[in-house]
C-alpha cells in the first residue's frame, strides 16, 4: 500500500459519504459490453481516485492484461499461461491459445447432436435426461449457467446436477430417471477428484445394471487427464472431451465443462454466451486503466480491503437469473485470491481478498439487509440489477425501485432528526432504534435486455477483475494450495474411520471415536 493512498484514506475518514457521492454524481459511469457501472458511492473524491488510478498504472495492470492475452506465463506456480479467454475467442489465435480455442468445436458439435437426437445411447434412444457430475469449478459454473437460463432450457431434456460426497446427493439426482435415456457427464480436470469419482463410480454401476455392456455409451467425460479417464472406462469407448491444462477449474465455465448446458440450452445461447465474454475481453484488452471496468473494480477492491480495511463485500443480485452468482463468485474470488503469500514465497504486506457473500434481491431484504443497514459493520455492497426485456412491467419496476432504495438507504442512512420530523409521535427509545447510520459504500451495476451475451460479459468481467486484484495484491490468482491440504488430510483420516490407523490429533481422535 502506498503512503499516498493511506493519506487519502485518513483524510476522507471523517467525510460523509452523502457529501462525497454528491460531488461525484457527474462522473461518467464505467461502460463495458452492455453493462453500466456506477461507483460514485465510495469513500473517494477526485484526488483520491486519481491517486488510486495512478497506483494501478504503477502496479502494472496494463502490463498484466497484455501478458494474459499474449499467453505468457501468468501462473508461475505451475509454469502456465491462463488461457480461459481463448475458449471464447471469436477469431483464430496462434500457438497454444489456438489449440484451446478449437477445443470448443467438439463439445459444441456433440451438444447439437445430442440435442437433435443424432447422438444416441442404448438401442438408439435419444437422451431425455442429463446428469452433470462435478465439484468446485466443475459444478458452480455450469449450475449458474443452467439456472440463469432455466426458462430457455429444452423441455425435452431433464437436467440434473450432483456434486456432494454425501450419498443422498446422487440418490436425489437420479430419482425418477431412466438410465436407458440418461447421459451422465463427468467433469474433472485431474480426473482424480474424490467427490467426482465417487459419484461417477456409483453412476456407472447404475447405468451398467440397466444397460449391461452398453453403459459406456451413456458417459461423457471432460478432463485434462485422458489416460486416467480411459483407464476408468476399462477399455470401453466413452465420449471424451478435452479440458486444457491452461484453463483453471474456476475459469472453466466456457469450456466443455458446460457441455450439459450446451445440450440443454442449444447452440444459439451457447455461442451468444461466448460472444458476450469475448466482447468484455476486447474492452479489457484495449481500454486504459482509467476507463477499464475490470481494472477499476479491482482498484476498488484494493482500496476497500487493503487501504480502508474492509474485511467483507456483499454481492446483491437483483435478478432471479443471477441468484447463484454470489455462490459462483465466492469460489472465483476467494479461491483465487484468498492467500497471503506471493509467488516468490514472501508474505504480502497488505490485507488481501475480503470475504464475499450475498444473495438474491429482494429476498435478502427480508434477511441479512437488517444487519447491513443497522449492524456494527459497514460492508461495501455491490448491486447488480439485470432486467429482462420480457416480463411483467410492474414487477420489474418494483424490483428496480427496491434495488435503488436499498443502495440509497445504505449510503444516506436516516437520522434521528429525520425520524422525529416524519414520525413525531414516536417515543425516544423507538425513534433511536430506527436510526440508520448510513455511510455504507456501494457499486451499482445495471443492464437492460439481459440475455446470454450480457451474462457472458458479466462473468468475464469478474474473471478479469479477480486476476487484476491478484496483481495488485502481489498474488498468483491461478493456484490453490490451500485447497490441497484438506484433501490430503481427508485421505489419511479415512484409515482412522475404518479402524486401520490412529489419528495424531487428539481432538480428531476423540471425535472420530464418537462416530463408531
Amino acid at each position: 500500500m502506498t503512503d499516498t493512498l493511506s493519506a487519502h484514506a485518513d483524510r476522507l475518514s471523517s467525510k460523509r459519504l452523502t457529501d462525497l457521492a454528491a460531488a461525484r454524481t457527474e462522473l461518467s459511469p464505467l461502460k463495458a459490453a452492455g453493462w453500466t457501472i456506477d461507483t460514485s458511492r465510495h469513500i473517494l473524491d477526485a484526488d483520491a481516485e486519481a491517486a488510486l488510478i495512478s497506483h494501478g498504472e504503477t502496479a502494472g495492470l496494463r502490463n498484466a492484461i497484455d501478458r494474459l492475452f499474449a499467453a505468457e506465463t501468468v501462473n508461475p506456480s505451475e509454469g502456465r499461461a491462463a488461457l480461459h479467454w481463448a475458449l471464447r475467442a471469436q477469431q483464430p489465435l496462434s500457438g497454444e491459445a489456438e489449440e484451446v480455442r478449437t477445443s470448443m468445436e467438439a463439445p459444441l458439435a456433440f451438444a447439437e447432436g445430442a440435442r437433435e437426437g443424432r447422438v444416441t445411447g442404448h438401442e438408439g434412444r435419444k437422451f431425455k435426461s442429463i446428469l452433470h457430475i462435478g465439484i468446485g469449478g466443475s459444478d458452480f459454473g455450469p449450475r449458474l449457467f443452467a439456472d440463469a437460463f432455466a426458462m430457455e432450457r429444452s423441455r425435452d431434456i431433464d437436467l440434473r446436477f450432483c456434486a456432494n460426497l454425501d450419498p443422498v446427493d446422487l440418490e436425489l439426482a437420479i430419482d425418477g430417471l431412466d438410465p436407458r435415456e440418461t447421459l451422465v457427464i463427468g467433469v474433472s480436470k485431474s480426473f482424480g477428484t474424490e467427490e467426482t469419482l465417487y459419484n461417477l463410480g456409483r453412476s456407472r454401476k447404475w447405468l451398467a445394471e440397466a444397460l449391461g455392456t452398453e453403459w459406456h455409451r451413456h458417459l461423457a467425460l471432460v478432463t485434462a487427464s485422458p489416460d486416467r479417464a480411459k483407464a476408468w472406462l476399462d477399455g470401453n469407448e466413452g465420449h471424451l472431451f478435452h479440458m486444457p491444462l491452461s484453463v483453471g477449474g474456476r475459469f472453466s465455465i466456457w469450456s466443455a465443462g458446460s457441455l450439459a448446458c450446451f445440450i440443454s440450452l442449444g447452440a444459439e445461447i451457447a455461442r451468444a454466451f461466448l460472444a458476450g465474454a469475448a466482447a468484455m475481453d476486447k474492452h479489457v484488452r484495449t481500454s486504459p486503466v482509467a476507463t477499464n471496468a475490470a481494472a477499476r473494480l479491482a482498484l476498488l477492491d484494493y482500496w476497500n480491503a487493503s487501504v480502508r480495511g474492509d474485511e467483507m463485500r456483499v454481492c446483491l443480485a437483483y435478478a432471479r437469473r443471477l441468484r447463484m452468482l454470489p455462490t459462483y463468485l465466492q469460489q472465483l474470488e476467494m479461491e483465487s485470491n484468498g492467500k497471503t503469500v506471493g509467488p516468490d514465497g514472501q508474505p504480502v504486506t497488505v490485507a488481501t481478498a475480503p470475504a464475499l457473500w450475498g444473495g438474491e434481491g429482494s429476498i435478502g431484504q427480508h434477511s441479512y439487509h437488517q444487519w447491513l443497514h443497522q449492524g456494527a459493520h459497514a460492508v461495501p455492497a455491490e448491486f447488480i440489477l439485470a432486467l429482462d426485456d420480457a416480463g411483467d412491467p410492474d414487477g420489474k419496476t418494483a424490483l428496480a425501485a427496491h434495488a435503488l432504495a436499498q443502495a440509497e438507504v445504505l449510503a444516506n442512512g436516516r437520522s434521528l432528526a429525520e425520524i422525529s420530523a416524519e414520525e413525531p409521535d414516536l417515543s425516544g427509545a423507538v425513534a433511536a432504534q430506527k436510526v440508520h447510520a448510513g455511510g455504507r459504500a456501494s457499486t451499482f451495476m445495471t443492464t437492460t435486455g439481459f440475455n446470454a451475451e450480457k451474462f457472458g460479459a458479466l462473468i468475464a468481467l469478474f474473471e478479469h477483475r479477480t486476476y487484476l486484484s491478484g496483481v495488485l495484491w502481489g498474488l498468483n490468482s491461478f493456484d490453490q494450495w490451500g485447497v490441497e491440504r484438506g484433501k490430503t488430510m481427508a485421505g489419511r483420516l479415512k484409515a482412522v474411520l475404518t479402524g486401520t490407523a490412529t489419528a495424531d490429533d487428539p481432538v480428531t481422535r476423540t471425535i472420530a471415536a464418537r462416530l463408531d
